[in-house]
């Protein structure tokens, strides 16, 4: 089955959403991402025990981060889905993709072109 979900969403895989550090969302943003979005395991099934727990909480202290410096929380987001899900993946990144076309460009990335 292949799945058809926006070209403009890169994956990037690790061993578990717990290696998902606050550090590597917002680096994602200064680097010009105009949004990110972090899939893990339905909580209570990690098989690192409490990888999504944490991966849940980095995910909202980089969205308090964003509020505070103006780019905005509601661009970080973090989803749990079984591996069965494939589906519901591909619903998910088109979901985030139209939310973020409506916020429009990462603010950083705005900024960056005007100064330039």
């Amino acid at each position: 089955m292949r799945l058809q979900y926006p070209t403009g969403i890169k994956i990037i895989r690790v061993p578990c959403t717990g290696k998902v550090d606050v550090i590597h969302i917002l680096r994602a943003f200064e680097k010009g991402a105009d949004g990110a979005y972090v899939v893990g395991c339905m909580e209570g099934d990690c098989h690192f025990n409490s990888g999504n727990f944490r991966a849940r909480k980095r995910v909202e202290q980089a969205q308090k981060i964003l509020d505070v410096i103006g780019v905005g929380g509601e661009r970080a987001q973090m989803y749990n889905l079984s591996s069965s899900e494939g589906p519901l993946f591909a619903e998910i990144a088109v979901e985030m993709d139209a939310k973020i076309r409506k916020l429009g460009p990462n603010p950083i990335k705005t900024a960056c072109k005007k100064a330039a």
